[in-house]
């Protein structure tokens, strides 16, 4: 199959060939398609005007010679025409803009013969390849931005909490759009506390660090699909991931682990599904006040599998309604 977009934009093209080939700077040099080798290796001319193409050693070693040359379009034109030849322009990451408007304009005069145009893909970018456009870019802000090249960790903590909310928020209204928005933010933070985290002059460790801990851990706490465990639902699979998750910390207790600097209701549910998983009947400590009554409903609410925060928060988005329906009735009667 070939993966070839072709243009033939005047109504009497004649003869030959002239190809645009372009490709990707998130794929690794040399890593081209079959149709790219093929067109590459029965062309009669190889152009490339950036002569720190990451591609050029590869096609040196493949044998294929490329002119250091600025293409004109009707030159181009001009030969591959003559001759029924076939001519590739290796695209630069900026693109060959004279290039493509020259031929542009010769096409779509209707007066001029015209070779096959084709514009070729050399190489697709697989799933994921942003990342390293958003490490790149990172990358240069920490270098040159006064106000991101000097930021710690521990002043960007708050700001990665604000939008996890914000994220939260995103999922519980349903708001698509804000979804990915917030989901981009929260990675940014990811990125650039990797960043940060790279300069470290005594632990330093990179995004690559990051993501290749968090594929190792996965791997690991997935032995179902990588390994030779059987899990065949859900409360299986959750099984296998807090044993193999107790063995790793070395922890002697079920409690250990939970941040307790998290939201009040979400700590209570979490211990009290530690408690729950781990087949421990623990009753509950009396006291006084309002926070044992919470204390309770959280509980209750973990073992009907509610999300007692959510089911608050949930509750606490109404009684904002009910104050602006205040509010407004209010403002009506006043007028």
């Amino acid at each position: 199959m070939r993966y070839v977009r072709r243009v033939n934009p005047a109504p009497h093209s004649g003869s030959g060939r002239l190809v645009l080939l372009t490709t990707s700077h998130r794929v690794a040099p040399g890593l081209l398609s079959w149709p790219a080798w093929q067109v590459l290796r029965e062309a009669d001319r190889v152009l490339c005007a950036d002569p720190a193409h990451p591609l050029l050693p590869y096609l040196g070693e493949a044998g294929i010679e490329v002119e250091d040359a600025e293409p004109q379009a009707r030159e181009l034109v001009g030969y591959c025409l003559d001759g029924e030849r076939t001519a590739v322009v290796i695209t630069s990451a900026e693109g060959e803009s004279a290039l493509t408007e020259g031929l542009a304009r010769m096409a779509g005069s209707g007066r001029e013969r015209m070779p096959d145009l084709e514009l070729l893909p050399g190489s697709y970018d697989l799933p994921g390849a942003r990342l390293l456009d958003l490490v790149q870019v990172m990358d240069r802000i920490r270098l040159e931005c006064p106000w991101s090249g000097t930021r710690t960790n521990e002043e960007l903590a708050k700001y990665g909490l604000e939008e996890a909310y914000e994220l939260v928020e995103a999922i519980e209204e349903g708001d698509r759009e804000a979804l990915r928005e917030e989901l981009g933010d929260v990675l940014l933070q990811v990125v650039f506390h990797a960043r940060i985290a790279q300069d470290d002059p005594e632990e330093p460790f990179s995004v690559d660090d990051v993501a290749g801990g968090i594929v190792d851990k996965l791997i690991h706490r997935h032995p179902h699909i990588f390994g030779e465990e059987a899990a065949a639902t859900p409360e299986e699979v959750r099984a296998h991931w807090m044993r193999t998750k107790a063995v790793e910390k070395g922890r002697t207790s079920i409690t250990e682990g939970i941040p307790l600097a998290q939201p009040a209701l979400a700590l209570s549910a979490k211990l009290a599904f530690r408690a729950r998983t781990a087949g421990l009947e623990v009753p509950l400590p009396h006291g006084e006040g309002i926070g044992y009554e919470l204390l309770a409903l959280a509980v209750r609410a973990e073992a009907e599998g509610v999300d007692p925060e959510t089911a608050l928060r949930a509750a606490a988005r109404a009684y904002r309604d009910a104050i602006r329906a205040a509010e407004d009735a209010t403002d009506t009667a006043d007028n």
